[in-house]
């Protein structure tokens, strides 16, 4: 149960920041930032103003910017398999 209650921020950020992503109203560029800002402010919000509170919220961050990154490269993988 305590991996479920660690994983639900991580994953709840890489949906939004995907669903940014496929907008394009927000340009590719800012996302990475807009996830260190999210990721922090939930961390602030769920644990206090603290040092260890603001490295939980880098590394949601980190993983759902790699976890957007990473099925960006396998949907455009798959995309060029059929494609061929």
């Amino acid at each position: 149960m305590d991996f479920m209650i660690d994983f639900t921020p991580y994953l709840g950020l890489a949906v939004l920041l995907y669903a940014m992503r496929q907008t394009r109203r927000v340009p590719n560029r800012y996302i990475p930032i807009l996830a260190v800002v999210l990721g922090v402010a939930f961390s602030y919000w769920q644990q206090g103003i603290s040092p260890a509170a603001t490295v939980e919220g880098l590394k949601y961050a980190l993983y759902g910017i790699g976890t957007v990154a990473g099925v960006k490269y396998f949907l455009e993988k798959k995309e060029e398999k059929v494609k061929d």
